[in-house]
Formats: C-alpha cells, sequence, structure tokens
C-alpha cells in the first residue's frame, strides 16, 4: 500500500501527469510534457522511458523548432475509444485509438421522427458493424463519447426539450447507450463536442478561449474557457441563439421573440428563399449558390452573419475569448459569412476585445462533433487503468462527468 507523501505515491502521482498529458494531447515533445506538467526534463525523461518499457507509450523522433526531439504518443493498442453523433438528419460513429488515431468512421440518415429506442439501436448497430470491420478487441474499449442535439441536465444525465428530436425529451441518453454497448458512456450537447473536436483536431488549436458556433436547424455555442468546456451549474451554458436581437421581432421555439435564432437558424432562413429558389433548398443549398454568385442566397448569408456577429460582439464582452469558430453547413460560405461578423463584431465588441478576436471556419466540417466525441471519451477515462493493466471494457458504476 502506498503512503500518501511518500515516494511511491509521489512517483505514481507523477506517471499519471505524464500519461494524461500525453493522453489529452494526442502526442507531445518531451519538452513540451515537461511544460505542461511542471515536471523537469530529467524527471519527465526517466518516466517516459518507464512507460515505453512497460509498453504505455511510443516514442518516435521528430523535430521542433528546428531541432531533434522525440514525439510521445499513447500505445495505439492500448486501448480503444468510440464516438458517437446523432444530428437532425444523421448519425455518425467514428472509432480511434489512445493515440488520438482515427480507425473507422461511418454516418448514416437517420428519421428526426424515429424514437429514442430506434436511434439507439442504430448506433448499437453500427458501432457493432465498424468493430467488425476494425478487428478490434472489444475488451479494449475504453469509453463511448455521446452527442446529442439538446441540454443534458448535468446532476441526472436527462436530455431536456429539443425540437430537433421532440420525441426524446425526458430520455437519459448515456444510460441508453451503456446498457447496449456495456461499456461506460459520456454524454454531451453538440455545440460542446463541436468545440471540443475543433480544439483538439481543428482550428481551435492551441488556443484555451474560445467558442465554437454551430448554425443548423438551430444555433448554439459550445464554451471553452481555460482549455475546458464550460457548461454552467445546469448545462445550459452557450445557449447564444436565445439572445435577443429585436423585442417585437418573430416568435422563438422558446416562447421569446426576436432570439438570434429566428435571424439564423435554418428553419427560419430558408422560407426568406423560397419564392425565388423553391421548396427544396437546403441550408447547404443556399452556401452553393452563394459561392456560384447568386444575388439572394448572397444576401441572405451576409444578413445571417451579421445577426451571428451581434451575438458573437455579447460573447466578446461578457467572455473576451481569443477565437470563434464557426461551424455547421454555413461555415462552407467562408468570408461571405465570416467578413459580416466580423463587421458586426468590429461595431458592437469593446474595441480591445475584438482586437483579440480571431474568427475562423471549423477545420472538421461534419465530423467537428462526432471527433469531439471521441475527444470526450478520452478526456473520461482514468489514467490508473493504462498505468495497472486493467482492462479498459470492464464495465464499473459510471456517472457522466460534466466538469
Amino acid at each position: 500500500m502506498e503512503t500518501p507523501g511518500s515516494q511511491s505515491s509521489l512517483h505514481r502521482a507523477n506517471l499519471e501527469r505524464v500519461v494524461r498529458a500525453v493522453r489529452l494531447a494526442g502526442s507531445l515533445t518531451q519538452a513540451e510534457i515537461a511544460r505542461t506538467t511542471g515536471l523537469s526534463a530529467a524527471t519527465v525523461s526517466n518516466i517516459v522511458r518507464e512507460l515505453k518499457d512497460g509498453g504505455t507509450v511510443e516514442v518516435t523522433p521528430t523535430s521542433a523548432g528546428g531541432r531533434r526531439a522525440r514525439s510521445v504518443s499513447l500505445s495505439g493498442d492500448a486501448g480503444i475509444v468510440i464516438g458517437v453523433d446523432f444530428g437532425h438528419t444523421h448519425l455518425r460513429v467514428a472509432i480511434g485509438n489512445l493515440a488520438h488515431q482515427v480507425l473507422a468512421e461511418e454516418s448514416e440518415p437517420l428519421d428526426v421522427d424515429a424514437s429514442s429506442a430506434q436511434g439507439f439501436d442504430r448506433a448499437e448497430q453500427l458501432v457493432t458493424r465498424l468493430i467488425e470491420a476494425t478487428g478490434v478487441d472489444r475488451s479494449k474499449i475504453a469509453g463511448v463519447g455521446l452527442g446529442v442535439p439538446g441540454p443534458i441536465d448535468v446532476e441526472s444525465g436527462t436530455l431536456g426539450s429539443t425540437a430537433i428530436l421532440p420525441g426524446w425529451t425526458g430520455t437519459k441518453p448515456a444510460e441508453e447507450l451503456r446498457d447496449r454497448l456495456g461499456v461506460p458512456v459520456h454524454v454531451d450537447n453538440d455545440a460542446n463536442l463541436g468545440a471540443l473536436g475543433e480544439m483538439v483536431w481543428g482550428s481551435g488549436r492551441g488556443v484555451r478561449d474560445l467558442a465554437y458556433i454551430k448554425v443548423a436547424s438551430g444555433v448554439g455555442a459550445g464554451l471553452v474557457i481555460s482549455g475546458k468546456i464550460y457548461r454552467g451549474p445546469g448545462g445550459t451554458a452557450g445557449e447564444i441563439g436565445h439572445i435577443t436581437l429585436d423585442e417585437s421581432g418573430p416568435v422563438c421555439r422558446c416562447g421569446n421573440r426576436g432570439c438570434l435564432e429566428t435571424f439564423a437558424a435554418a428553419r427560419y432562413v430558408l422560407p426568406l428563399l423560397q419564392s425565388s429558389h423553391g421548396t427544396d433548398l437546403t441550408m447547404e443549398g443556399v452556401v452553393r449558390l452563394a459561392r456560384d454568385g447568386d444575388p439572394g442566397c448572397r444576401r441572405v448569408i451576409a444578413d445571417v452573419g451579421r445577426h451571428i456577429g451581434s451575438g458573437v460582439a455579447n460573447l466578446c464582452n461578457l467572455l473576451n475569448p481569443s477565437r470563434v469558430v464557426l461551424g455547421g453547413d454555413l461555415a462552407e460560405a467562408g468570408e461571405l459569412v465570416l467578413g459580416p461578423i466580423r463587421e458586426s463584431v468590429g461595431r458592437y465588441a469593446i474595441p480591445s476585445a475584438a482586437r483579440q478576436l480571431s474568427v475562423l471556419p471549423g477545420a472538421l466540417g461534419g465530423r467537428a462533433e462526432v471527433l469531439g466525441a471521441l475527444a470526450l471519451a478520452l478526456s473520461e477515462m482514468g489514467d490508473s487503468t493504462l498505468l495497472d493493466g486493467t482492462a479498459p471494457g470492464v464495465l464499473q458504476a459510471v456517472t457522466p462527468a460534466f466538469t
């Protein structure tokens, strides 16, 4: 038994610090591990050697700043994680290893009117198919990250009211999928997972304070503060779509008038173009036409950008993020929408906050949420499992973490 404060317990704590730093980043040089953990270069070198000898990490030659270095990542066969993303019209699943490598990924259409039971049955089938296709050992599943398009109650894990999957309100998604797969499942809303995905793999890399704005059937934001997702005590932080822009504006699904969502979400924007472009128009189609020079679609996208920029300006004044990443179909419009967003931010945000802000399109497109689900599973697994050699698939009592 290790005594708190003893040399052995200190060594164990240092091992876990190094493993955690590598697990969250995917790969780090030894110098980066030292900066991240606060450990000395000599201590890191000794720990990395010990972890490599034990098969926990892999070390490969690389370069940093023009100098030779060694990149440290978790062993590719140390375990796997699974990401599951439910959207308005799709189900996407990805399998990755602990070295942040995506091994398999697949998406299929999802009927929004399907029951939650049908949705989770489909997810179980797709997960099983990908596991069989990749040949991975089920006993190596360390956890599952699950994304849903609605607010998750922090205390109970219950899905709150959602207009995107209305038949799912009141369900407990993590429990539903855990019962089917027999492994720990951690759940979060799609905007938060989009933020995680972009922070780990995309346009948010290297930034500790950012907002990921997702514009689709609704408008939401995933907020990253000091490198961590901020959810608020009730799990509803980031509902930027319900910032009031016009007290006399259209009635929103939340019951208020003139919310940002009523000026930016697809369900409100597309009718503006139906008389001239037909009723089959999608937001993806609007973006494509705008890029091809269609004046009506360009005007609508510019207007949407200015409205989103007003909401982003409020975020700047309150939280002062250094970066805003725009996701969803609208991000494909590039400068047609980003320019108007920056224009509104420059007009309405505090000048010092606006100067420090960069507004970028998401780099991951429709994959942001499922990759964020992988990142969530990676962030929630315990480091003692890797150090003790415990089979990651052994299910224990799990309460989804929302800190």
